[in-house]
């Protein structure tokens, strides 16, 4: 089965520089990246095994990071 990537540079590359950048500097946006890194690994592994997948906080993150993402290139 194939699985899609769902790490945030995969999900908007267009803002790659920007998340190395907020990582590095945010700690508050380096925690919700970390959580939201860990979660995707666990989507990604149910997703191998043909399991089904509850994201539902996953993309409340996502949603989380994109807003910052989004400010910081204000």
């Amino acid at each position: 089965m194939h699985v899609e990537q769902h790490d945030l540079v995969h999900e908007f590359p267009e803002h790659s520089a920007a998340i190395q950048i907020l990582k590095l500097s945010d700690a508050r946006f380096a925690k919700l990246f970390g959580q939201y890194d860990g979660i995707t690994n666990e989507v990604e592994t149910l997703e191998r095994a043909d399991l089904p997948v509850n994201d539902v906080q996953s993309l409340v993150l996502k949603d989380e990071l994109y807003r910052a993402l989004v400010a910081h290139k204000g």
